[in-house]
């Protein structure tokens, strides 16, 4: 597998984008104290959200995959409830948690339109053949929102910063 692949979902670019952002702005706000616990939790959380996808991209079963991006959802989910203990604590102020927020929520909606889209295209039921190497149909300028199962459009206001 190789990078290019995954340059084609835009769920993985969105998830890096993100990983990036709790990066280079949430985790330099944190205490030095909290270096071997909420930060840690979210530096973790936020890496293993593009790093699901990408695993589940890479093993070629629909069910896999969908099981990676529920992995990556749980692990956004996880991260959502870091930044929020983040921000009740005061080390996030409400202006960068109410930005981070909305994309987090944007970007579990991506997650769920991926999702959708990955179990549309499974071949039956009880699917357990290999899937289609070439994914280039799963991109969000294709589909709309109706299609994806979400409410994709807030994605366009992610930070271009990175």
């Amino acid at each position: 597998m190789t990078q290019e692949g995954l340059e084609r979902l835009d769920a993985w670019k969105r998830a890096r984008e993100f990983a990036l952002e709790i990066y280079r702005v949430v985790i330099p706000l944190m205490p030095a104290e909290e270096k071997y616990n909420l930060t840690a939790q979210l530096r973790r959380a936020a890496i293993s959200v593009p790093a699901n996808i990408a695993e589940g991209y890479g093993r070629y079963y629909y069910l896999s995959n969908v099981q990676f991006c529920y992995n990556a959802r749980g692990s956004l989910e996880e991260l959502i409830s870091h930044l929020a203990l983040a921000h009740d604590l005061g080390y996030v102020n409400d202006e960068i948690f109410a930005a981070i927020m909305s994309k987090a929520n944007n970007l579990v909606k991506l997650i769920n339109g991926y999702i959708a889209f990955l179990k549309r295209e499974k071949a039956g039921e009880k699917e357990t053949v290999l899937a289609k190497e070439n994914r280039s149909i799963y991109e969000i300028g294709d589909l709309d929102a109706e299609e994806q199962g979400s409410d994709i459009s807030g994605l366009s206001s992610l930070d271009s910063r990175f």
